[in-house]
């Protein structure tokens, strides 16, 4: 198979799909890969690398993307929409639900659609959506630390205090890998930090590891209301399955939240919990509303190229390796998890959030390759 691996094009998007390793995986196979000119130079790959490992250096996007398969990180933007044609396969983070014209494009050109956020093992977990899950939590706290900075619009507050002085409150909605992730960093840095949950089990499993170092709560209306209004630092943490993420803050609640408090809600690029974001880029990162400081950025993780181009590629590439060895329907009917993460395939929507996003016909894999 020929494998592409095209240079991101995202606002400040410094990852690439593949790291040379990854590389060497595939063209030990005897598959070609094929390398846009400095795709890794934001993560501080140079093409020499690459071509140790095997990889050919193409001069255009076009090129990469002529192969049998695309390997990339963030969803295709408008402007690649051109290089899209039937029996394309593309493999990278799609998060469709709040997108219909990038739905409605792959569906008219019949590209398949496999997501990384998707997959999903018959335990539930989502393993290529955890390393990048892993990385935004913990750029959540930093980043919210410095937005409550006085000079970045926020009340001035530091969350570790001083003896003497009040710790930074941090509220964090969803006790899942990204919630774990930033209530570590925050308990790290000393703040006073709640976490907000549906599942017990979830509050359990934090409180056990944190101990008396965060407080857990039931996720209700009431429960939300009274800590985000008393927060400095609001995140939201929230993700439903290939689906949007529900609105837990209203925007009355964002109102009712003191001058100069922070939200950063790592859901955005799921259509947000958080009622008053909008999808945000690192050159413009943040925005107000009602005095208070909106962090929105949808690739927080591209900041920190060079642990997260590591940390994808060493759990996408077995599934890479599988549909480049098997072919893409060879390898979904032999693995489960690659499976549900088919988000498109033959021009119909295989994965029923997505369709119930867009009001679109839902038709279940199976019926397009069987079981």
């Amino acid at each position: 198979m020929i494998i592409g691996v095209p240079k991101e094009i995202k606002t400040r998007e410094y990852r690439v799909g593949m790291t040379p390793a990854g590389v060497r995986s595939l063209t030990q196979r005897g598959h070609k890969v094929l390398v846009e000119k400095s795709a890794g130079i934001g993560s501080g790959i140079q093409d020499a690398e690459y071509v140790s490992q095997g990889a050919t250096i193409v001069q255009s996007a076009a090129e990469a993307w002529s192969a049998d398969m695309v390997v990339k990180v963030k969803e295709p933007l408008p402007a690649e929409f051109a290089f899209f044609r039937e029996n394309l396969t593309v493999y990278t983070y799609f998060h469709l639900a709040p997108e219909p014209e990038l739905t409605k494009q792959l569906a008219l050109k019949k590209v398949t659609a496999v997501a990384y956020e998707t997959i999903e093992l018959d335990d539930g977990t989502l393993p290529l959506l955890r390393p990048m899950s892993e990385v935004a939590g913990r750029m959540a706290t930093q980043v919210g630390a410095s937005c409550l900075q006085k000079e970045h619009g926020g009340k001035g507050v530091l969350l570790g205090g001083v003896p003497g002085t009040r710790r930074g409150r941090v509220v964090i909605l969803g006790g899942g890998v990204v919630g774990r992730n930033a209530a570590t960093i925050a308990v790290g840095m000393g703040a006073q930090v709640t976490v907000l949950d549906l599942q017990a089990t979830t509050m359990a499993y934090l409180e056990d590891i944190f101990g008396g170092a965060i407080e857990t709560l039931y996720s209700n209306p009431t429960n939300i209301e009274q800590m985000v209004t008393r927060a400095d630092l609001v995140i939201g943490a929230v993700l439903v399955t290939g689906a949007r993420a529900p609105k837990l803050v209203t925007k009355d609640l964002i109102s009712r939240m003191e001058p100069g408090s922070v939200v950063v809600d790592v859901a955005v690029d799921q259509g947000g919990c958080i009622e008053t974001c909008r999808p945000t880029t690192h050159d413009n990162p943040t925005f107000e509303v009602e005095g208070v400081v909106h962090y929105c950025v949808a690739n927080m993780p591209g900041a920190v190229a060079q642990t997260s181009t590591w940390a994808l590629t060493n759990t996408t590439i077995s599934y890479a390796i599988k549909m480049a060895e098997q072919g893409f329907v060879g390898a979904a009917k032999a693995d489960r998890a690659l499976y549900k993460g088919v988000n498109l395939y033959n021009g119909q929507v295989t994965c029923e959030p997505v369709a119930q996003a867009h009001k679109l016909e839902y038709v279940p894999l199976s019926k397009l390759i069987g079981a």
